[in-house]
Parts: structure tokens; sequence; C-alpha cells
């Protein structure tokens, strides 16, 4: 069974609630980084932990929200070997994943509603990375990542 890493900063803590929901009815493992409460606290804190979960292997894929998106889906992508793709609505987290094999999917609270979320996210988990074309690229981005001069090749 896989398992998702879910993270949110105080913004989205109600739309992670209700994806965990989702998720579980879906049949999918949860790991939840938090934030465990409505309180303020800082988005990276989140985004990096439910990166770091994915990069090492802990967890299939990791889902992160707060108030856009936006920032948590920056935090996440620092860490090496992460995907990560905010968006809002369905048609980009397909090709989020059937293009570039996104890893981490980012929500904003703000942005989408609950109920589009679901949506979103299950478009997200359905698809599949379509590798072809798109393999090549992933690399180039995964030899940047490692330092390697050449990447370009």
């Amino acid at each position: 069974m896989e398992v998702i890493a879910l993270g949110c900063d105080h913004a989205a803590f109600q739309l992670k609630e209700n994806i965990k929901d989702f998720l579980i009815e879906l049949g999918y493992q949860i790991r939840d980084l938090g934030t465990s409460g409505p309180g303020s606290v800082d988005y990276p804190d989140f985004g990096i932990a439910v990166g770091e979960a994915v990069s090492r292997g802990d967890c299939d894929r990791g889902i992160v929200m707060c108030g856009t998106g936006i920032g948590i889906s920056i935090s996440a992508n620092k860490v090496k070997g992460v995907r990560a793709a905010a968006c809002s609505e369905p048609f980009s987290a397909r090709l989020s994943r059937e293009h570039n094999d996104a890893n981490v999917l980012a929500l904003g609270s703000r942005i989408v509603a609950p109920e589009y979320a679901r949506i979103i996210v299950k478009e997200w988990l359905d698809a599949k990375f379509q590798e072809g074309r798109h393999l090549k690229r992933i690399r180039k981005i995964s030899r940047y990542e490692s330092g390697d001069t050449q990447w370009k090749q």
C-alpha cells in the first residue's frame, strides 16, 4: 500500500484534515507530519519534513498545503530528489505526474475548496509517469541537482 506524507501550515490545517480523511477512504496509508492545529506555524518546517520523508523513501509521495501552495512547494523543492508541483486544478495535477514525475503535490487552502482539492488529489494519485521523452528531462534535473557540471548532455 502506498504511503502518503502530509504536511501543512496553520492556514491549511482544515484542508489537510479533509484530505487525510479522503486518502484514508481511498485506502492509502498516511504519515501526518503536521501541523496539528490552527495555531500559527512556519510552512517551511512542514514542506521540508514532507520532502525529506519522500526523498528518504519513508513515504512514496507527499501532499503539502499552505494558503496558496506556493511557499510550501518552494520549501519542499529545496529537498534533493523532490519534484513538488503547486496545482490548483486537475489538469495540471495530472500532467505534473505524467510529464514531470512530481512526487509531491502542493495545494493552496485559500485557492481551492476542499471538494475541489479532493478532485485534484484523486487526479494526481491516479496519474502515472509516462517516461518516454519526459524521462530525459527529469534526468537532467537530477544531474543538475547532484552537481553534475555536464547536466545538459
